[in-house]
């Protein structure tokens, strides 16, 4: 480690260890990389993303209500569900009561159930995903929740209802002739091709289970953007940061910790998941044009060349825009990318300002590639030095 390195975790430490932490002070620290070593990251992200206050003296206090707040969504939206569920499935009176499986009524604990199973099972799809190139998600959490792995909660778990949701669908399926066929269970039950996401033995929890229940909670809590798919690679990086804190008292609280830093970023970013802004000043497609006024303001002649191909902004900002890049680059470097987006004040304009600079940044290419070189430029962005991206975006930003 350099003497330039260790002085900078100083600068940190310093910062964090006053007893009233200076916004001002820290964003300018971190807007140049956080380092990791001492769960320095993890610290900043919680202060940058609106989650710890300020004042150090409130952070005990706060934590522990935060974390049981969050203890309370998991028995009311979890549990309790799960327990109602396996209650109605034994029970033959519910099914000729009021209340049945074929309900048409949306106030229907049953109508209820089905519509959260819809979300559930596109979150599963998706979480098992998170980050293929790496077996930090498939691994086992050193902190599986044992409010949710309770052996005595005798209730349906989210697991099981992954499980029975698809073996139903699976087990009866028709050909293309229309004749039905009932698969044995057996053969149902290897819902994912494979072995790589098989699920852990009871008792233990991979770290893309523990994404899974954050991404069903937000979405049962604001069921009017629900889950979009997307949301799984913004809460990605967020755990990765909180569950790899060497700090064990921190780390212990990573699903809790998480789950409110990524409400608080959604209410900044979530007008970009929802369709129906998509053409308001709020929505994604002022954003991905904003690129392209930025662009034709920082350099014309590369700007008229993607006019020119009729390269529309849609055709790839929209993925770097809504995912914050987390797609574009490798772990280590999306977080380093966080950590200047979340230092800025004015985060999102950051963001548009970085794609524009990674536009200007491969212009010699752009001028003088074809249509279709130039689309596979963008849709696969060719520089990996994030630095060098950061910097021309500060640039920018500097001569605007």
């Amino acid at each position: 480690m350099s003497t330039a390195y260790k002085n900078r975790i100083q600068e940190f430490k310093l910062a964090l260890s006053e007893e009233n932490i200076k916004l001002k002070t820290l964003r300018e620290l971190c807007f140049n990389g956080i380092p990791f070593e001492g769960g320095i990251r993890a610290l900043c992200w919680k202060i940058l993303l609106n989650y710890l206050p300020l004042d150090q003296t409130l952070w005990e206090s706060f934590l522990k209500k935060q974390r049981e707040v969050y203890s309370q969504f998991l028995k009311e939206m979890i549990i309790q569900p799960g327990i109602a569920k396996a209650n109605m499935s034994f029970s033959r009176e519910d099914v000729t009561m009021e209340d049945h499986p074929l309900n048409p009524n949306p106030d229907s604990r049953w109508n209820t159930y089905f519509k959260d199973n819809e979300i559930l099972l596109q979150i599963d799809k998706d979480v098992r995903r998170l980050y293929p190139d790496m077996a930090f998600f498939q691994r086992p959490t050193e902190y599986p929740c044992q409010l949710i792995l309770d052996p005595q909660n005798d209730y349906e778990t989210l697991r099981r209802r992954v499980e029975q949701t698809t073996l139903k669908a699976q087990t009866v399926n028709c050909n293309r002739s229309g004749v039905t066929n009932v698969s044995s269970p057996g053969k149902a039950l290897n819902l994912y091709p494979s072995n790589e996401y098989e699920v852990l033995p009871n008792g233990s929890e991979a770290h893309w289970e523990v994404v899974e229940r954050i991404l069903f909670i937000y979405a049962k809590l604001n069921p009017g953007i629900a889950y979009v798919q997307g949301m799984n690679e913004i809460v990605g990086p967020i755990y990765y940061a909180f569950a790899t804190d060497p700090n064990s008292q921190w780390k212990e609280h990573a699903e809790a910790d998480t789950f409110f830093c990524f409400t608080n970023l959604m209410s900044e970013n979530r007008d970009n998941f929802i369709k129906s802004l998509d053409d308001s000043q709020c929505g994604i497609t002022y954003k991905m044009e904003s690129v392209y006024s930025m662009l034709r303001d920082k350099d014309l002649v590369l700007y008229l060349k993607l006019e020119e191909q009729n390269i529309k902004p849609q055709y790839f900002t929209f993925r770097w825009l809504t995912l914050l890049l987390s797609q574009e680059f490798l772990l280590p470097d999306v977080l380093r990318i966080w950590d200047t987006l979340f230092s800025d004040e004015d985060r999102f304009h950051f963001l548009v300002l970085v794609c524009c600079a990674m536009l200007i940044l491969i212009r010699d290419k752009i001028l003088v590639g074809d249509f279709t070189m130039n689309m596979r430029l963008l849709q696969d962005y060719p520089i990996s030095d994030v630095h060098t991206i950061l910097t021309k975006a500060k640039e920018l930003q500097d001569s605007s």
